[in-house]
């Protein structure tokens, strides 16, 4: 059993160990401290599971989910966020994520997730499950944010952190032409003039730190 661990902060690395190597007594535990070094870690070996962090410096989760797709590396991903779960789950899902876990609950529950998602299947709180069932369409796209497609909400979020059109385009391998295109297009369908905005949004929907 082979296990990734992602996230850029030590003490969290150090935290999860413990709870995953209970999964088996041959549980081998790598790790990454970001995205970039994740992709690497990935794409030269093969593992039984990856557990995610979605909010990391340059590469986020996301962003290393839309990699892995593009580059069909198949293995099951259990997400963690410290952002409410009808923020960013249903998006990391459709992305091929396995399971979605907000930090504030991880050890109760982490390794209920671990197990579900290494027996084939996936993992979604009660919680989540009570807004997806519960929370009809017209009551979610109301919300500005979810009228963008995954590359407008990755590079609404790039735009949030502050970050400019050319460090975008640096962080994405795309056209800083390409990065102003899906601004237009994001400040258009959110209703927005200016990037303050945008930031201000962001922050009060707790879609950065």
């Amino acid at each position: 059993m082979k296990i990734l661990i992602v996230d850029d902060h030590t003490i969290v690395r150090e935290g999860l160990k413990p709870i995953t190597e209970k999964v088996s007594l041959f549980t081998v535990i790598d790790e990454a401290s970001d995205g970039t070094e994740a992709l690497n870690k990935i794409m030269t070996n093969d593992y039984d599971l990856v557990i995610l962090d979605i909010s990391m410096p340059g590469k986020s989760g996301l962003d290393v989910l839309i990699e892995m797709k593009n580059k069909n590396k198949k293995p099951p991903v259990l997400i963690l966020s410290v952002h409410p779960q009808e923020q960013y789950a249903i998006r990391a899902f459709k992305l091929g994520a396995s399971g979605y876990l907000c930090k504030n609950s991880l050890y109760e529950e982490l390794a209920i997730a671990i197990n579900k998602i290494l027996s084939g299947g996936k993992y979604i709180s009660p919680e989540l499950a009570e807004i997806i069932i519960f929370k009809d369409d017209f009551e979610l796209n109301k919300i500005p944010h979810k009228k963008l497609s995954v590359r407008e909400f990755q590079i609404m979020c790039l735009i949030a952190q502050g970050k400019s059109v050319k460090e975008i385009s640096t962080d994405l391998f795309i056209s800083t032409k390409t990065v102003s295109t899906h601004r237009v297009r994001i400040l258009e369908k959110m209703g927005m003039r200016k990037n303050t905005e945008l930031i201000l949004y962001a922050i009060k929907n707790n879609l950065v730190e």
